[in-house]
Order: structure tokens, then sequence, then C-alpha cells
């Protein structure tokens, strides 16, 4: 599915003519004259395409900083680029507190505002990335013995096999057969693989 920037502004014209850049230069995008459209896309059952969120800041009801608090509470976690009047600076100071990724100030000139999006945008995959890769880990783990994953647990702490042994009760030779197993179930040859999975996980490294 294409990435999509969701344009949120008050202002006609100007998320007209930001929709028109943004369409121009190859991306999908959605517009929406308020936050509460937003929100009212977000509560649907598809939720809103993944990609980006371009916000004005200042906007009639629920401005931008107060519409980016809703969606983190709502777990909504789409990059967000503040777009700001010169007034609303400390305003967007805040949101990027918040967590926006990026601010333009306005009258923002074209290729900031698509160096922005852009930068939001793989921002997102790599997100999406990173949570596939935790899922298919977390699966893979899931696939181990309880003892498999106290061993992996502990290899990812990066505790040699005589201590791990000691802390489990069981000697060192079977907590080599335990590494070798959970090895081939993970589908790795190496030790380094084998963490990295764990870590993906949710295992902690200390």
């Amino acid at each position: 599915m294409d990435s999509t920037v969701h344009v949120v502004d008050d202002d006609n014209a100007v998320r007209r003519s930001l929709a028109m850049l943004l369409r121009s230069s190859g991306h999908v995008v959605e517009t929406y004259p308020n936050a509460a459209m937003l929100l009212q896309a977000a509560e649907k059952p598809a939720g809103l395409t993944p990609g980006c969120i371009v916000l004005d800041v200042r906007m009639p009801g629920m401005d931008g900083l107060s519409l980016m608090e809703t969606l983190s509470r709502r777990n909504v976690q789409l990059p967000v680029v503040i777009v700001t009047g010169h007034g609303d600076i400390p305003l967007a100071v805040r949101a990027m507190r918040a967590g926006a990724s990026d601010f333009v100030e306005k009258p923002y000139a074209e290729d900031r505002i698509l160096e922005a999006v852009s930068a939001a945008l793989q921002s997102s995959r790599d997100a999406d990335r990173q949570r596939l890769q935790s899922v298919q880990a977390q699966a893979k783990v899931q696939a181990l013995s309880p003892r498999e994953r106290e061993v992996l647990g502990a290899l990812v702490e990066g505790k040699a096999n005589k201590v791990i042994g000691f802390e489990l009760g069981i000697s060192p030779r079977t907590v080599e057969v335990h590494r070798a197993n959970l090895m081939e179930k993970l589908g790795v040859r190496s030790l380094p693989e084998a963490v990295r999975i764990g870590i993906a996980a949710g295992f902690a490294r200390h």
C-alpha cells in the first residue's frame, strides 16, 4: 500500500495548493479541514493509511498540538510535520518536544515542505520495517521452549554458558544443547544473529 500524506489545514486555499504540490511530486494525499475530521478518519476500522501527517499548528477548535496529543493517546503513530506561522513558533517548539518530526514556517518554499514530508515518510517506513521485524522475531521466539527462551534471554544479556548454567541450575553442557536447539529453531548459524532476534523480540540488552 502506498504511503499517504494526510494534510490537516483549516485554510481551504492553503490545503488545496499543498495537496496539489504533493500530488505533483508523486505523493498520495488525503486532506482534512480540521482536527475532528482527521480523528474521525482515524476511528474507522481501517484507520489512517500509513504515511505521515502535515498539520497546521493553529486551527479553530482543536489546535495541532492538542491533535498530536490525542493521536498519541489513541496510539496513532504517524510522523507529524508541523506547519506554523512566525508567531506560532513557541507552540511549534512544544509540538517538536511532543514528538513532531519537523516544523516548517510559513511562507515556506516548495522544496522545504517536500523535504520535510520525504523525511517523515522515510521515518514512517523505517518504523514500519522495525515493527515487522519485531513481530517476526516474536513469532520465532514463541516457537522456543520456555527453557530455550530463558537461555536466549541470558545470551542477549551477554552471559557465558557457565553463568547461565549456574543461574538456571543446569550444567554448562545442557546450556550448550539448549543454545544449539534454539539457534536451529531460529534459523540462524551464529550467536550474534540469535541475539539480534532476541533483541528484536523484546529481550532487554544490558
